[in-house]
């Protein structure tokens, strides 16, 4: 089998995460009995480039009990786990390529590697297995059926590609499933990156000034739990409807230039390039600490940061010192990538299970639907959105109630009055 992991003996100890990852995984494992029985995703190929850890596994599982063949690189070079890696080879036999800390040649060759097989779906986390297709294989790409996108960043791109008219196949916005990004992202988001920053820092969130660039689903979870834990929360946004929201839910509101002078932690989740820039690393405050939880490393300017910097060492795992031209010292978490999966372990298993759910029910419709589809990007199914809502409350041993005949014709009709 052809893979490229860091090593193959990390399994044993990949095998066990797994298995912890799946106890809390409830709808995915009610998808992969039903999946083993029918076999929907039979004869498929199924290309993944996605987050390497112990819940996409557990996806790469489910979706080969389908029937499908499946292989998988990583959606970020700090993202993998290499013992998760390692056993998804050996103990699924499902090809990996990806290393955790892998250039960005050695990236872009796995996800080479990935369409080298002819997926016929394709599963993305970013849109780079869908642009590098498009960009650099054409007569491949017309070839394959459809795809699904797992986060915001992605679907943006995938919306700007559809609007251009150069999207090839359609693409299924698993991300804005509401059992999505009303979950993974609020509350996924915002544990997972609390945890990072807590993880890499070690430091008091109580009674500091906590900067929270971007209010969409991610930004809100994550003001929410920085909140919990004690912090004075800033948000800042371009967007007035959001900026009117958090000030509505009690948070100061302001311009970056403004936040940057109290901040004593910034994380941006806007899923746009510069959002802190030269002129704010000047006016921080020495010892302020900066993280991303957006997708790609491009929220934070690295490269300005680095222009005006005198000196940059490692002073912790996952935390790089860079001291700027006026003496201050500013703290660089995971390279300004993913603080929650490069310095913690990403969304916990519990919320993933339903946006995996989403997944793997999206590439059945897609087997099923995808000579009727247009080329764009498309919502998730609301009957496959309900479907993971019912089994998640069944999972949970929560009943809810059913409306009654006479309720139903009363909500269709338009007759009945005061």
């Amino acid at each position: 089998m052809d893979f490229h992991i860091r090593d193959i003996s990390l399994a044993e100890e990949g095998l066990k995460l797994i298995e912890w990852a799946e106890r809390d995984m409830p709808v995915l494992r009610k998808i992969r009995e039903f999946f083993s029985q029918e076999k929907p995703l039979k004869g498929v190929k199924i290309g993944g480039c996605l987050h390497i850890t112990t819940e996409t596994a557990n996806l790469a599982r489910t979706l080969k009990e389908g029937g499908a063949e499946v292989f998988l690189c990583a959606s970020n070079p700090l993202s993998t786990k290499d013992e998760v890696a390692a056993a998804i080879v050996k103990y699924f036999e499902v090809p990996v390529f990806a290393i955790r800390g892998e250039d960005r040649d050695t990236y872009y060759a796995h996800i080479k590697a990935v369409l080298d097989h002819n997926p016929h779906i394709t599963i993305d986390d970013g849109a780079d297995l869908v642009t590098t297709l498009h960009k650099e294989r054409p007569k491949q790409v017309e070839k394959v059926w459809g795809g699904t996108e797992e986060t915001t960043t992605g679907v943006i791109r995938l919306k700007a590609m559809a609007k251009e008219g150069v999207l090839k196949y359609p693409i299924i916005a698993v991300n804005d499933a509401l059992t999505k990004h009303l979950f993974d992202n609020r509350y996924g988001t915002g544990q997972s990156t609390i945890d990072g920053i807590m993880r890499a820092t070690n430091r008091l969130l109580a009674g500091s000034v906590f900067v929270v660039a971007g209010f969409g689903w991610c930004g809100k979870g994550l003001a929410m739990r920085a909140k919990g834990m004690g912090a004075r929360v800033v948000i800042t946004e371009v967007d007035p409807l959001k900026a009117l929201e958090a000030v509505m839910e009690g948070y100061l509101v302001m311009p970056m230039d403004e936040a940057s002078v109290i901040g004593d932690f910034f994380c941006t989740v806007t899923g746009n390039k510069g959002v802190i820039k030269k002129e704010h690393f000047l006016k921080m405050k020495d010892g302020a600490i900066l993280a991303n939880s957006g997708h790609f490393d491009v929220e934070i300017d690295l490269e300005a940061l680095r222009s005006i910097s005198t000196q940059v060492r490692p002073i912790r795992k996952e935390v790089e010192e860079y001291t700027l031209i006026n003496g201050k010292r500013i703290y660089l978490l995971s390279q300004g990538r993913l603080v929650n999966l490069a310095s913690a372990e990403g969304h916990p298993s519990g919320v993933m299970d339903m946006s995996f759910a989403n997944q793997a029910l999206c590439c059945e419709y897609l087997v099923k639907n995808y000579q009727n589809l247009e080329k764009k990007v498309y919502p998730v199914p609301l009957e496959i959105d309900r479907k993971v809502a019912e089994l998640k409350l069944s999972a949970m041993g929560i009943k809810i109630d059913t409306l009654t005949l006479e309720q139903e014709r009363y909500l269709s009709s338009w007759e009945a009055g005061t």
